[in-house]
């Protein structure tokens, strides 16, 4: 047999699974029949697309056996492979997986909720297994093989017989050789108990052999008489109708297909008949899944067409700001060959789509308003992806403008754009927002102070999509947005302009400006300053700090150029009146770039040179004790 060793990850995983999903350890025949499952579902779609498989003798199938010291799960699906085995068994084909291992915390409940939105499948196994013997022939293929692992680093394969692998055609056939923890799982009512909660839907028949004891007229015991029962109801479980269906059947089947240990946050079915005919069954998690922000997302909604399986892996299916639904689409109308190219294309599929969106988008609605703590919840995780739909789902933007939530300074918690409109002051011009990377820093920028003074409801932005987001949002309901940290915004504090006061600081702005010459765009006189004795703002039409580290981690601020800041400084401020006396230019430089880095510093923003700040500091310090 050749050795192998398993990918980093692969033993890290391996791990973590033995200990965090103890109280879970059932889940293993759920992960190796879905695994199975997807099999049948994969041939089964080759015999009725693909000429070389058209004549296969294929009655789909999976069978469990028991003995006291194992436990076989088998089907008669796609098969593997050697290369199959070892890149499927053998590796995790996943982005961000050191990410998530990352993630872990060894606290058990925590870490056995995050192993469950990764998905587990296969290695669940080893939960109850001291070793695995996995053997296998993929359809189309004459040579059978063995994977064999206890778990601990490294497996093995090799080519067998039809005799050694137990069976003949096409297949997968797992031994599982159990330990302590799984003995309690090698008997006909556990494994009848656990098919029946995780797969009772699963669409093949999943027969259960046994031998069952026979008795005399006299009952007494005469040996046992081997017997295979179906143990599923082996249809597919969206398709029947809702009536009859319980809460805990719909939970069951979203654990199986999408891998969690947890409950879905809700759910939506739907049966559309008419020009279309279609079901769609969809969930939402209660967490993010892992990979939610990857560029290689896993899809979670799966594609039928009468039943018969197609796809899970096109991202096309929903658009990309609901990639975190699960569930199935069904279609009674698609042509089974459709490939994924037409598929994107396809009236049929694209009319399936915008029916899905509206129907997701009016059942978050919906528990928007009916049931606020489940949609705080789903905000909690799922704020961010809806925020993408602003700019890349237009049809659907004013919907999704009254679903989103942003922070504010008047509401603990999240706010919508109408309950902040309903709030507005009768005079207020515009709905105010301040953008940035952290809410603390954000709260206490002194860009808030007039603000504040005024009594007046700022949003807090903390996202960095928001940055490419809410400008191109305009308006809401005719009222703009406007960001506090442009230049433009405080124009609207102005009660009445102060021409004496702006004319008493000009001498002082144009000393500020001499010493601090080409590091700044500007300097003014602020009207939104009430404690601080400076700000920084940028030009309406220049990108602020946060758009800029944006655009140069994603490469794409060359010819940006050096993009300055405007600084503000308050008329009233101690530091600012006292520059009016100040002649000496080393100290008019010192106390002016004083109050152009701590404002940097405030809104978050990096020095250019931090030994130079500190130097000033200390220059200032000095004189103020001498």
């Amino acid at each position: 047999m050749a050795k192998h060793s398993f990918q980093t990850e692969v033993g890290q995983l391996l791990q973590l699974i033995t200990h965090s999903l103890y109280s879970h350890k059932e889940i293993f025949i759920r992960e190796l029949v879905s695994n199975s499952s997807d099999a049948l579902d994969k041939l089964k779609y080759l015999t009725l697309t693909d000429d070389q498989f058209k004549e296969l003798s294929f009655e789909p199938r999976i069978d469990i056996s028991f003995t006291d010291d194992g436990i076989t799960i088998q089907d008669n699906g796609i098969g593997m492979n050697e290369a199959d085995l070892t890149e499927h068994l053998g590796t995790i084909a996943k982005s961000g997986t050191k990410a998530f291992l990352g993630q872990l915390t060894g606290d058990t409940k925590k870490d056995s909720n995050l192993i469950g939105q990764f998905g587990v499948g296969f290695y669940s196994a080893f939960m109850v297994a001291d070793t695995i013997d996995v053997f296998s022939r993929r359809a189309g293929e004459d040579q059978a093989y063995q994977w064999s692992s206890d778990g601990k680093g490294e497996f093995e394969t090799a080519p067998v017989s039809s005799e050694q692998a137990g069976f003949e055609g096409q297949g997968t056939r797992i031994i599982l050789h159990i330990n302590e923890e799984g003995k309690e799982y090698a008997n006909r009512w556990q494994i009848e108990q656990v098919v029946k909660k995780y797969s009772n839907h699963i669409a093949f028949p999943i027969f259960l052999h046994y031998d069952e004891k026979q008795y005399d007229d006299k009952g007494k015991e005469k040996g046992t008489e081997a017997k295979v029962s179906q143990i599923n109801s082996a249809n597919a479980l969206w398709k029947r109708p809702k009536s009859e269906l319980a809460e805990s059947d719909y939970h069951e089947f979203y654990k199986t297909i999408g891998h969690d240990t947890e409950d879905p946050l809700f759910y939506l079915h739907t049966q559309a008949e008419g020009t279309l005919e279609y079901t769609t069954l969809f969930y939402v998690p209660k967490k993010a899944p892992f990979d939610l922000f990857h560029a290689d997302y896993k899809p979670g909604v799966k594609l039928y067409v009468k039943r018969v399986f197609i796809t899970d892996d096109d991202k096309e299916l929903l658009p990309s700001y609901l990639r975190f639904v699960r569930g199935v689409i069904d279609s009674e109308d698609l042509p089974l060959n459709v490939s994924r190219e037409i598929l994107q294309q396809n009236r049929v599929m694209v009319n399936i789509r915008n029916a899905s969106v509206k129907k997701l988008l009016g059942e978050f609605t919906r528990i928007a308003l009916e049931d606020k703590e489940t949609y705080k919840s789903f905000i909690d995780e799922f704020n961010r992806p809806l925020k993408e739909g602003l700019y890349s789902d237009y049809a659907n933007k004013e919907q999704l403008l009254e679903l989103v939530r942003f922070k504010s300074t008047k509401e603990e918690g999240w706010v919508s754009l109408e309950e902040y409109k309903s709030r507005m002051l009768p005079d207020q011009k515009a709905i105010y927002y301040i953008t940035g990377e952290k809410e603390h820093v954000l709260r206490n920028s002194p860009l808030l102070e007039a603000y504040k003074k005024k009594d007046i409801e700022v949003l807090i932005m903390d996202d960095e999509i928001d940055e490419i987001v809410v400008p191109g949002i305009g308006t809401y309901k005719e009222v703009e947005l406007k960001a506090v940290n442009r230049s433009d915004a405080g124009e609207d504090l102005k009660e009445k302009k102060d021409k004496k006061k702006e004319k008493e600081t000009q001498p002082v702005v144009e000393k500020i400006k001499k010493a601090l010459g080409d590091r700044i765009k500007d300097v003014r006189v602020s009207v939104r300053l009430a404690d601080s004795p400076s700000c920084i703002v940028m030009d309406e039409s220049d990108p602020s700090f946060q758009m800029q580290a944006m655009l140069k981690a994603m490469g794409q601020n060359a010819g940006l150029g050096e993009v300055k800041p405007i600084l503000e400084v308050n008329p009233d401020h101690a530091i600012v009146q006292s520059l009016k006396s100040v002649e000496d230019e080393q100290r008019i430089a010192d106390l002016s770039f004083l109050l152009f880095e701590q404002a940097m510093l405030i809104e978050g923003a990096e020095l250019k040179d931090p030994a130079e700040f500190v130097k000033r500091l200390n220059r200032v310090l000095e004189r103020s004790i001498s």
